[in-house]
């Protein structure tokens, strides 16, 4: 990271900010091109690690990348406010954006048990509404796909 005075590496502070997250922009290559898909998440942290969880339809380009090209680049950011370093507000170089980002990359793939796809999208509600213990329609939980992301490498930034 070129500004390692914006890096954070404190633990408890790139989840506090993966918390206020909402989205989660997924990074595909696919044969050269770059796809990107943004999408809603849950997560859960096993020690040092963080796997992603994501819901979408058995079929399309993102069902299909998974399968072929797991490997993926992911961004997340939250906290953005544009602001005046406290000089002139007619002067562009006078502005400055807070903002809390996490980006990495790792192995994106289609969940293919019953007791994980539940725990993914327990995760997702969780993380969408805070609340737990969700009951899923069994004809709707049967139709879903539920894809994770298994994060291989995280970096974490803010700028106030």
């Amino acid at each position: 990271m070129r500004r390692k005075d914006r890096e954070v590496t404190d633990p408890v502070k790139i989840q506090e900010i993966m918390e206020h997250c909402d989205c989660c922009r997924i990074g595909f290559n696919d044969d050269g091109e770059v796809y990107i898909v943004p999408l809603n998440f849950g997560y859960k942290k096993v020690e040092d690690k963080y796997t992603l969880f994501f819901h979408g339809a058995g079929a399309g380009r993102k069902y299909e990348l998974a399968q072929a090209k797991p490997n993926v680049g992911f961004e997340m950011d939250t906290n953005y406010l544009l602001h005046t370093n406290g000089e002139s507000a007619d002067v562009a170089c006078n502005y400055t954006a807070r903002f809390q980002s996490i980006i990495g990359n790792g192995i994106f793939s289609i969940v293919d048990n019953d007791a994980e796809k539940l725990e993914g999208l327990q995760l997702l509600m969780f993380h969408a509404t805070g609340k737990k213990d969700w009951d899923f329609e069994p004809m709707m939980f049967k139709m879903v796909t539920v894809f994770k992301l298994e994060v291989t490498k995280l970096s974490c930034k803010e700028h106030e």
